[in-house]
Order: structure tokens, then sequence, then C-alpha cells
């Protein structure tokens, strides 16, 4: 069982930078692939990226490429998303997720992982 919280969401304007936390709890944590999905108000959950357990490969939306970069600290129990160069479109509630499972980015962009934070929320204002 794998428990995460988000921290680092708030307000930033368009072209900002901004990086979130997602503190796990759990021994086992650093085994896990994890990712970020967000949420923007009236839309499905989307995928944005995801991170092997050893942090040694990322997979990226297209909406993400290039702008965020998804990292890793096992010996904190920690995984990061760094959001640089920010737009509108941006605004959403950030979700940390995490699957002990290793399954390929495009699989996890369709089906989601197995555990979830509360999420934080970004606004990005134009």
């Amino acid at each position: 069982q794998v428990q995460l919280v988000e921290s680092g969401g708030g307000l930033v304007q368009a072209g900002g930078s901004l990086r979130l936390s997602c503190a796990a709890s759990g021994r086992t944590f650093s085994l896990y692939t994890a990712g970020w999905f967000r949420q923007a108000p009236g839309q499905e959950r989307e995928f944005v990226g995801c991170i092997t357990w050893s942090g040694g490969a990322t997979y990226y939306a297209d909406s993400a490429k290039g702008r965020f970069t998804i990292s890793r600290d096992n010996a904190k129990n920690t995984v990061y998303l760094q959001m640089n160069s920010l737009k509108p479109e941006d605004t959403a509630v950030y979700y940390c997720a995490a699957d002990p499972n290793v399954y390929s980015g495009t699989y996890y962009r369709e089906y989601g992982m197995s555990y979830w934070g509360k999420g934080t929320l970004v606004t990005v204002s134009s």
C-alpha cells in the first residue's frame, strides 16, 4: 500500500515555472513506477508523464514534452514535476500516481495507475 501527497501547486503567470512534489509513504515506493496526471475543469483526466522506478526512463504526453520534467529521489520517497513555460491551458488539478507494475508509458497513459494522491491545483493566469 502506498499513500501519495502532492504539494507545490498555486497561481503562476503564463510563461512562469512551478515545481510539484509528491511525497510517498511505504518502503517499497522506490520500486514503483510513478506518474503525473491532470484534470482541468469539465474535462477528463489526462496523462502528463511517468518515470520508472530507477528514474532511468521517462515518458511524456505530447503536451508536456519539452516543458515538463519528471524526476524522483528514492532516498526521500519523493517524485517531482518541474513545469516550465506554463500556459493557461495547463490549469488543472495535478495528481501524483504510482503503480507496482512495470508497464509501458502508453499503457499508463491509457489505463492510469493503481495508487493516487488527492491532487494539487495549478492555476496559470494569462
